[in-house]
């Protein structure tokens, strides 16, 4: 069983992270790199069971300070979110399932799903499935997210991404 580690960067996240984070019961732990809230982004982390880290100041997420982070997490893989995201049951279920494979039939480099985003008229399905889950050893990174991949395969269900207040 592979272990996964859910990675979130946040800001003055306070009141959308705990949606976030009842929903990451499939992993194995929790990393927030907290980029300087004056909120209580920090304290909903911390009741969560997350680990906080301190980003460096005034430093944006590129891809040496992405692997910076990375050796806090344990060997295995991560999962890659944004604070206003929500995994949907199904995205948990594969996750669960994903994790119960034995580990030599694990041979994608990497994993994507799929999004919804919410509108002022609705949910938007959006068509292009993104890479989110790497191993902990992933090199290509474009700011907090996985740089894109066409050999990675896709995982059933969704995100949810919340852009409304």
């Amino acid at each position: 069983m592979p272990p996964i580690t859910a990675l979130l960067h946040t800001e003055n996240d306070a009141l959308r992270l705990g949606r976030c984070l009842e929903t990451l019961y499939p992993c194995d732990e929790i990393l927030v790199v907290d980029h300087g809230s004056r909120d209580l982004t920090i304290r909903v982390a911390c009741e969560y069971g997350a680990k906080v880290l301190t980003a460096e100041q005034g430093a944006s997420p590129d891809t040496y300070l992405q692997s910076a982070y990375l050796q806090s997490v344990r060997p295995g893989w991560v999962l890659c979110l944004d604070p206003r995201e929500s995994l949907t049951e199904g995205l948990a279920a594969s996750l669960f399932e994903w994790k119960l494979l034995p580990s030599g039939s694990l041979s994608a480099a990497a994993f994507s799903v799929f999004l919804r985003q919410e509108t002022a008229d609705g949910w938007v399905d959006i068509p292009a499935p993104q890479v989110r889950l790497v191993p902990s050893s992933w090199k290509r990174w474009e700011r907090t997210f996985p740089a894109p991949d066409p050999s990675a395969w896709a995982l059933e269900g969704e995100l949810l991404h919340f852009v409304l207040p």
